[in-house]
């Protein structure tokens, strides 16, 4: 198990050699420091704590930068722990980048979905409406709330409510593109959450460290442009050879 945190872009496409058409998701890896190694002996359970996103003294406070002056960082925006790792190949103040995931690796991505706001029951839970008509006085209602049995609303009933903005894990995605130039990796399909929002990925818990055969992109090199050599025509000046009519002389 191995993960690294990043910020969603946005989204794009990318084309193998074949043609085919690949849409993908952009996620910015900075480097990531290692802050905390948690052990089975001293926590209960091994796992490693990830800092993000630098920030200046002056926006953290003192907790925070004592606890990232022990891992010889500044101090972070986002700390978040991944468990089940071998903490015995990871070492305090460690910096991670993106090339610890390669190309056809499958990898499980969480985020945080976007919010919705208050919804009712047809948004938040695809709920079909009533009879439209104005005689049926009901069109978007929640249904019925219970039995005469209980004489309560029954638990688990699904109700208008606060929508989106859970923590949503994507399960088997798949690494198209890891790009160390310009630290982003591309990720096949979407991930949850809007954009330049933070992400994790972590090795896929079903697939394992499972590598897929990846066809090779297009990859688009800018060509220098040669300096065109400008040939000046030169203009040739015609002159007119007619001759001159001679002057009479005026005899008096």
């Amino acid at each position: 198990m191995k993960g690294i945190l990043g910020k969603k872009l946005g989204m794009t496409q990318v084309f193998t050699k074949s043609g085919k058409l690949i849409p993908v998701t952009v996620i910015e890896v900075e480097p990531n420091v290692v802050t905390q190694i948690k052990t089975v002996e001293k926590d209960g359970y091994n796992a490693i704590q990830l800092g993000y996103e630098t920030v200046k003294p002056k926006n953290s406070n003192k907790a925070k930068i004592g606890h990232t002056n022990k891992a010889s960082t500044e101090p972070k925006r986002f700390l978040r722990e991944i468990r089940g790792v071998d903490v015995s190949s990871y070492t305090l103040g460690q910096v991670m980048n993106a090339d610890i995931f390669k190309e056809g690796e499958v990898v499980d991505v969480t985020g945080t979905s976007k919010g919705k706001g208050f919804q009712g029951v047809i948004k938040r839970w695809n709920q079909s409406r009533g009879p439209m008509g104005h005689g049926s006085q009901y069109h978007r209602g929640v249904g019925s709330l219970g039995t005469m049995l209980p004489m309560h609303v029954l638990k688990g009933k699904k109700l208008p409510g606060h929508m989106g903005n859970q923590t949503t894990t994507i399960q088997n995605l798949e690494i198209v593109q890891v790009d160390l130039e310009n630290n982003v990796i591309l990720v096949k399909g979407n991930v949850p959450g809007p954009k330049k929002s933070l992400v994790m990925i972590r090795t896929s818990v079903k697939k394992g460290e499972k590598i897929n055969e990846m066809e090779e992109l297009i990859t688009y090199v800018e060509i220098p442009v040669e300096e065109e050599t400008v040939v000046e025509e030169s203009s040739e000046v015609v002159e007119s050879n007619e001759e001159e009519a001679p002057v009479e002389s005026s005899q008096e």
